[in-house]
């Protein structure tokens, strides 16, 4: 099951992405928002972010105009590790060696047809783990000094 969030500048690519999730039989839950009327991007980044976090989905894509904000505001919930990707190099290797759990990307400056391949991409792409799991346990250690 994947988390879908997006703002009002991320709404028409998330649609899309929705499609997408249906043509390939993967389940998802909309955390909103549901038009193009402008809304904030932070509480959706959380309440999407919080559905991964309570283990309801495995993974959560977020969409705002830039897809920086949102993955911001995403990075702010304990448990999270959102990349920005606009590129499939660096949609792969987020989850390859970061174990990124969230995508978060622009609809403003991702098209649907490269945002489509991101999106498989990252869904497809597993955790190498190995030297890169202690990198990843070390962003969890920052992460809970806090």
């Amino acid at each position: 099951m994947i988390a879908l969030g997006a703002d009002h500048g991320g709404f028409e690519l998330k649609e899309a992405i929705k499609k997408h999730l249906e043509d390939r039989g993967i389940g998802y839950i909309d955390c909103g928002t549901y038009s193009p009327e402008s809304v904030d991007y932070a509480p959706i980044a959380k309440a999407t972010c919080d559905r991964v976090v309570s283990g309801e989905c495995e993974k959560a894509i977020l969409c705002c105009g830039t897809g920086i904000g949102i993955s911001i505001a995403a990075n702010k919930v304990k448990g999270i590790r959102a990349a920005c990707c606009s590129d499939y190099f660096s949609a792969k290797y987020t989850r390859l060696h970061n174990d990124a759990n969230a995508l978060c990307m622009g609809g403003r400056v991702v098209g649907t047809g490269l945002a489509i391949e991101l999106v498989d991409v990252f869904l497809d792409t597993e955790f190498e783990g190995g030297r890169h799991q202690r990198r990843v346990d070390q962003i969890t250690a920052i992460e809970n000094s806090k």
